[in-house]
């Protein structure tokens, strides 16, 4: 507080920068120790949403949302739901002139970067997530959505097609700088290709018949038979390998598979959710713990207002923790140390039933794709041999 009208009482109240970034540090700290979500009004993200931002998805999705409701009511059905800006923006309409007050004027030039800077968020990421370097990932930026890349002075910034001015990666978010650019590049260029094919792995056959009903030509026929003789090779072999040439043993062994995929499914979901109990009842444990004796110096104070008001971070995480236990029939803190051991404990048997999930996954799949290719194959044989 920078002046006695800001804190003094009987004085008119006006709020400085200083004292709003005070109130805005406040509402974040309040919020994380309740748990609660909570935008960056301190513009501090990884995806920087500027508070105008926000406002403006807000309200354009609230008065979307009254403008819908109202077109039900008289029995139409709405053609958008989601608030989008940049589309009413590029057609050029607008509203009257009458009606285009600086307050209208300032809202709607706020939406509509909002939504601008939005789709230029996803649209650099569908990008940068599949390319390996910069100049590829300058020219795709270039070639699908006209956006160019710029740096200057080590600093990255974008040009969307229809704008004049180039938009620094600092307001878009930690992840567009050239740092952080470099860096994804680096992981893709590094990262191993993932084989396409396995050895055992089973294909599916494909009905010719009803391909060539979609106007395909011959060379297409040939490829599709060729592929077709390729998959029932694997599949003879798999099954040989496997000792599933009759039926009823193919039958029983996808029966035991699937007991045993669903089993181990069960299992990694319960220790997936006893791991996420452990890990809130830690939190809260730790905050509790932290904010305890703010508490107790609460019941002392000579001014509890005043105080109350100097450590409303520290008692909203207390009281949070406090009705946390509450609400569980905790009586007695447990060591948090024995939680921890606890949550690794749990974190190896999950791994370990894991594997078994993905392994029974893996086979019941490829046994299921044999089967149905054996079936396939044998009602295609049926209309051929009855043809000759």
């Amino acid at each position: 507080m920078q002046k006695p009208r800001d804190w003094r009482e009987g004085m008119k109240h006006s709020s400085t920068a200083q004292t709003m970034r005070h109130l805005r540090v406040e509402v974040m700290e309040l919020c994380e120790g309740a748990g609660l979500y909570q935008i960056d009004l301190l513009n501090g993200s990884k995806e920087r949403v500027s508070e105008a931002e926000y406002w403006a998805r807000r309200r354009g999705q609230l008065k979307l949302d009254r403008e819908n409701a109202s077109l039900t009511a008289t029995g139409q059905h709405p053609r958008q739901k989601k608030f989008e800006t940049v589309k009413v923006a590029c057609r050029g309409e607008a509203p009257p002139f009458a009606a285009q007050t600086a307050r209208s004027l300032k809202s709607l030039t706020g939406a509509f970067v909002a939504s601008q800077t939005r789709t230029l968020r996803k649209q650099i990421s569908s990008v940068l997530y599949r390319t390996t370097s910069f100049k590829e990932f300058s020219d795709r930026l270039m070639q699908q959505y006209g956006i160019t890349v710029k740096e200057s002075r080590g600093q990255l910034s974008y040009l969307p097609a229809g704008r004049t001015k180039f938009i620094r990666a600092k307001h878009l978010g930690d992840k567009f700088d050239k740092a952080a650019v470099l860096a994804t590049l680096q992981a893709n260029a590094e990262r191993k290709p993932k084989a396409q094919f396995k050895q055992d792995t089973i294909g599916k056959l494909i009905d010719i018949q009803s391909r060539m009903t979609e106007g395909k030509g011959i060379g297409y026929k040939r490829w599709l038979t060729k592929h077709n003789l390729k998959v029932m090779a694997q599949t003879v072999k798999l099954l040989q390998e496997k000792g599933l040439t009759d039926e009823d043993a193919l039958n029983q062994r996808i029966t035991e598979l699937e007991t045993k995929y669903h089993d181990a499914l069960a299992v990694v979901k319960d220790l997936e959710g006893r791991m996420k109990a452990n890990k809130e009842l830690r939190y809260h444990v730790a905050a509790y713990t932290s904010t305890k004796n703010v508490a107790q110096q609460l019941k002392i104070a000579k001014r509890p207002a005043v105080f109350e008001e100097q450590h409303r971070a520290e008692l909203t995480t207390y009281r949070a923790a406090a009705a946390y236990f509450k609400a569980n029939n905790i009586t007695k803190l447990p060591n948090p140390k024995k939680l921890e051991a606890e949550y690794a404990q749990l974190a190896s048997e999950k791994a370990k039933f894991y594997e078994q999930y993905k392994e029974a996954k893996e086979k019941l799949l490829k046994l299921k794709t044999a089967k149905q290719n054996v079936a396939s194959f044998f009602r295609e044989e049926e209309p051929a041999q009855q043809e000759r």
